[in-house]
């Protein structure tokens, strides 16, 4: 049971950071900012506070409260939202939908523009439309668009080094300014016909390429006039399903938020020159609409990240009393940008609009972690995963590897691999994972929601006795997956056993749940098989290295510490090697002679 956390103010200063609340096994449950922390900390832990549903949950929860500081509130927030990202904590506003969106790119930079699909925006001249959420939708459209506007489709470097005209020029849907003399003006033309369509200006357009058609019929130019009805049929079905919704130029979203049966929605609406352009939503269950300015903030701040297409105004329901957090969207943009809530009428239906898609709002599936809960049987669901895998050479370097995956994603930078000298020779797989549990336990939080071992009843009962020994609580829990009768990873055969069941959990073979941990296993058993190759690699041309006159293992040693491979090491030059650590000139000369004399073949 986790003690109560006992707060001290005088332990904390008053100045602008992040606090980070972890629980008792060590893992972060809530991130969060403040301009004056001890300030913002003592709030939680006063009685009669009148807090939320959730923050009361929150509270509960609390054993240990560590904090970062920084210079400013800008940066705290910065770091919140990395934090965020990275640990996804319990009771933070997590948006799992992190994904960019599609837009249409044109380069005006270029001689020759060309219209692209990408997801990131980049500073380089360029002019963004969008964003999409289909990503089918604007693949319709941007071929639409080319049949008729035939602007060249191919990249800057397949364009400068282009000899003949490519398919597209055959199906008359590029001019092939790539290879042939096309008239720029002309071209440009066309390029300003669809910076008009997508910049919402298609009543301009359409008006624009009628006079043209007219006039290309008048002068019984009808290949011309032909060219300008088909244009005319392409804008207009574009522009279907493009509703204005209010009468100026400028792009804004506008988030609505809404309470559901089973948690809070928010809806969020694309506006593009006046018109709706697209629309999203989101859901977080378990929240009431209190809240809501907490959500509608950290929403803001991971939706609209580096990359995203921001526009310069964001309508949101409430208030958005924080200045550092619009200082980092006007960043991010490049331009100014406001934060506020609706002024004129139109503002206020749109909000209305988006409150309505936030209704509509559902958590579309469970994830992976909710599927294993149930699929397992655990008591929660394990956001952490620490897969293990122990491997030997013919007995020999003993390894376990540790994998980590959190929130269903790979976790890189916490992998680990434990050495296990005093069994070497033995090839004791238990034994290997006996020892990984014990030094698992000295090494601290965060603590595993789930481990999962490559192996079967045998490991896990290894680990589980090991666990025994030095946990007074038994608390982890512990999976194995084992190999089926072909002994081969990734089968279908393969099975999952837990402490206290004779026969494997019934899981259905190529069902998300199993393809999960499959995947999970196969990570650790790369990483451990590729750490063991890299050492034993390393170990050999180690000892070529020591058998070169002057260098010993202490100057090897920091030969390696220095360099990455013996191609480094040959090719440096007496300087650097002077550089190093306990290396004087003369040696230096000495040892750089060694090493022009490494791989080459002896003299008769």
């Amino acid at each position: 049971m986790t003690q109560e956390f006992k707060f001290f103010a005088a332990r904390y200063p008053d100045a602008p950071g992040v606090y980070l609340m972890k629980n008792g096994r060590g893992r972060i449950i809530y991130v969060g900012k403040a301009k004056r922390l001890r300030r913002r900390l003592a709030s939680y832990f006063q009685k009669n506070s009148g807090h939320t549903r959730k923050t009361r949950a929150l509270v509960a929860q609390v054993a240990s409260v560590e904090v970062l500081l920084t210079g400013t509130e800008k940066e705290a927030l910065l770091l919140e939202s990395g934090l965020i990202k990275k640990h996804r904590p319990r009771y933070n506003v997590v948006l799992k939908d992190d994904k960019q969106y599609v837009l249409f790119k044109l380069d005006k930079g270029s001689a020759y523009p060309r219209l692209s699909i990408t997801r990131r925006v980049v500073r380089d001249g360029s002019v963004y439309f969008g964003p999409f959420t289909s990503a089918a939708a604007a693949r319709t459209t941007w071929k639409l668009l080319g049949k008729v506007f035939p602007l060249r489709k191919c990249t800057d470097h397949v364009f400068n080094n282009r000899v003949r005209p490519c398919l597209y020029h055959d199906i008359h849907q590029c001019f092939a300014p790539c290879v042939k003399d096309v008239d720029r003006d002309m071209y440009m033309d066309q390029v300003r016909r669809v910076e008009m369509l997508l910049s919402g200006k298609s009543g301009e357009l359409v008006a624009s390429l009628e006079r043209q058609m007219a006039q290309a019929s008048g002068a019984l130019e009808f290949e011309r006039a032909a060219e300008c009805r088909d244009q005319i049929r392409a804008v207009r079905k574009t522009v279907e399903g493009q509703v204005a919704v209010i009468h100026d130029n400028r792009d804004r979203d506008i988030a609505g938020l809404a309470v559901t049966d089973k948690g809070l929605g928010l809806g969020l609406l694309f506006v593009r020159q006046g018109r709706l352009l697209d629309q999203k939503q989101f859901f977080w269950p378990g929240l009431a609409l209190e809240e809501g300015p907490e959500v509608v903030r950290s929403f803001l701040m991971q939706f609209y990240g580096v990359g995203r297409f921001i526009p310069s105004v964001i309508i949101s329901p409430f208030e958005v009393d924080d200045d550092s957090l619009c200082q980092v969207l006007a960043e991010r943009r490049g331009g100014p940008v406001r934060v506020a809530q609706p002024r004129s009428t139109q503002e206020k239906k749109l909000l209305d609009i988006a409150r309505s898609v936030a209704r509509q709002a559902r958590e579309r599936k469970d994830t992976i972690s909710e599927r294993l809960q149930k699929a397992l049987r655990l008591p929660e669901p394990p956001e952490r995963i620490e897969c293990v895998d122990a491997s030997h050479l013919g007995g020999r370097d003993m390894r376990v590897g540790q994998v980590v995956f959190e929130g269903g994603h790979r976790v890189a930078e916490d992998s680990r691999l434990y050495a296990f000298d005093e069994l070497d020779g033995t090839g004791d797989d238990y034994a290997a994972l006996a020892a990984w549990a014990r030094r698992r336990v000295e090494s601290g939080p965060p603590w595993p929601d789930l481990v999962l071992l490559d192996g079967g009843k045998g490991q896990l009962k290894a680990v589980e006795r090991a666990l025994s020994e030095c946990v007074d609580d038994a608390c982890w829990q512990l999976a194995a997956i084992a190999k089926g009768e072909t002994r081969r990873a990734g089968e279908l055969e393969d099975m999952i056993f837990r402490p206290g069941r004779k026969n494997p959990l019934n899981l259905r073979p190529g069902g998300a749940e199993m393809l999960f941990l499959q995947k999970v296993r196969d990570a650790a058993h790369r990483f451990v098989l590729g750490r063991q190759r890299r050492a034993r690699k390393k170990a050999v041309l180690s000892s070529e290295l020591t058998s070169l006159p002057g260098i010993g293992p202490k100057t090897a040693r920091i030969l390696w510490d220095r360099f990455e491979s013996i191609e480094a090491m040959t090719g440096a030059g007496p300087g650097e090697i002077e550089a190093l650590p306990g290396i004087g000139k003369k040696r230096a000369a000495r040892i750089h002679a060694s090493l022009q004399g490494l791989g080459k073949p002896e003299s008769d």
